[in-house]
């Protein structure tokens, strides 16, 4: 394991389009300080696909809260593409957070009376600005996750994994800087988050950066490095040589509907 990444020639030196400098974060509940956050500095470049990693109360939320723009750090700087992002107002937040971070989330977080199509389209109606080819754009998100053909779908007809992966189309739609995906196969069987991992890992080779947060590490071993969390700081990181392909591992893989036969003829169902 290494803990010097920042300084390691492993990361890049151009296109850096994380970089958080002596972050911290603290909570006020009455006169009581929660310390969130107590100093990260963590670089992330352009196309890298990293896993954060850590018990709860490590600061795992509370970081992609801000590496996402839903939040600002109480000290330190964040950098995302060279925008100081820690000194903007909720209004600009806003405005980066639609075009430069697209968010994926366990629980898929799509709207139930919506159609994929609609549900997709949701990035594209708050953008401040004008979008061309805004069908063609929801087409083309739900293509690229294997959902041609599903277009009309509401949440309710879909499995969780077509879920997910309409959650993952949302993300993509306004072609965003980086994806952060929390806890994106937590919900799901093996077959299908395995299925998921396949897609991720799929954008990442096509360029796409990619920050998942995640509590188990044979999922954290299918990106390039895990950073570890503890106690708010960076206890740890380390660089995977080999990540788990997801496309061979699914070969392995019996697919759900078999094994559930096999189930049944052995009486265990």
């Amino acid at each position: 394991m290494n803990n010097n990444f920042n300084k390691s020639s492993d990361i890049k030196k151009q296109n850096i389009i994380i970089d958080t400098a002596d972050i911290t974060k603290t909570y006020k509940i009455g006169d009581i300080e929660v310390k969130a956050l107590r100093g990260i500095n963590l670089k992330i470049s352009e196309g890298e696909f990293v896993s954060i990693m850590g018990p709860s109360g490590s600061g795992k939320s509370t970081l992609m809260n801000i590496i996402g723009c839903l939040d600002i750090p109480t000290s330190g700087d964040y950098f995302l593409e060279n925008i100081d992002v820690s000194k903007l107002n909720d209004n600009q937040l806003a405005d980066i957070r639609n075009k430069k971070v697209g968010f994926v989330f366990q629980t898929f977080n799509l709207l139930t009376k919506a159609n994929a199509i609609h549900n997709v389209e949701l990035p594209l109606i708050y953008s401040k600005d004008k979008i061309r080819n805004k069908d063609k754009k929801i087409r083309v998100a739900l293509k690229s996750v294997g959902l041609k053909g599903w277009e009309k779908h509401r949440p309710s007809e879909l499995s969780g994994g077509e879920r997910q992966r309409v959650a993952i189309a949302r993300s993509l739609v306004n072609d965003p800087t980086i994806l952060l995906t929390d806890e994106p196969t937590g919900n799901l069987d093996s077959v299908t988050g395995e299925e998921i991992m396949a897609i991720f890992q799929k954008l990442n080779k096509k360029g796409k950066t990619i920050l998942l947060v995640t509590h188990e590490l044979d999922v954290a071993q299918h990106t390039h490095r895990i950073v570890y969390l503890r106690d708010g700081i960076i206890s740890n990181q380390e660089k995977i040589e080999n990540p788990i392909d997801a496309e061979e591992r699914l070969k392995q893989m019996p697919k759900l509907e078999d094994k559930m036969n096999s189930l049944r003829k052995s009486k265990v169902l």
